[in-house]
């Protein structure tokens, strides 16, 4: 039996649709891209992060791989691994796990490199514009492969390194100055 995939004008008509599964979707072209499965360690990386950052924000502020964000290019619409959100998301989250670009952009997003160039780039080149252009203070690039932490702030229009931090590296953030952890201890997250 042929199955139709389904194409989409408009991003408000790929909001309405559900297929009723627990895929994650990226919309480019109008057509849909099933998002694969992170791998286990990007996982324990990232759990390691959510369980840092629920300490110092809450827990109802720390998203995981789940949260959408739209975007302007293609495609539509982006996964971060974690992302920090404001107090306002929380109720306008409680539908749909979506923070629209009308919408006041999160405070952090984080990405975990995954192995390949086509993934760097993404994480490095692609998801920086789309990010810089949603507005989002503060992005983290991961790279477990590098044994690095990128720490970019926008500055103006534009990210701007704010630190690249590796080994035994006490990372800094410029929106949680309070953060007290050891590059080491988050790319050894087990």
């Amino acid at each position: 039996m042929l199955t139709i995939k389904p194409r989409f004008e408009t991003f408000e008509e790929y909001l309405l649709y559900d297929d009723n599964s627990e895929k994650l979707y990226e919309l480019f072209n109008g057509e849909l891209i099933e998002v694969p499965p992170e791998s286990g360690f990007n996982i324990e990386i990232a759990n390691f992060l959510f369980l840092t950052f629920a300490q110092l924000v809450g827990y109802r502020r720390v998203r995981g791989h789940g949260l959408e964000l739209e975007v302007r290019g293609e495609p539509k619409n982006r996964y971060p691994d974690l992302t920090i959100v404001r107090e306002e998301h929380i109720q306008q989250l409680s539908k749909r796990n979506t923070i629209r670009l009308n919408m006041a952009p999160p405070l952090v997003v984080m990405e975990i490199v995954s192995p390949g160039e086509i993934q760097r780039d993404r994480d490095y080149i692609a998801k920086r514009i789309q990010y810089q252009d949603c507005c989002i203070p503060e992005y983290w690039i991961v790279d477990p492969q590098n044994q690095t932490i990128l720490i970019l702030e926008l500055v103006g229009n534009s990210y701007i390194t704010f630190g690249e931090f590796k080994g035994d590296d006490l990372l800094r953030s410029p929106t949680f100055g309070q953060l007290e952890l050891r590059i080491v201890d988050i790319l050894n997250a087990n």
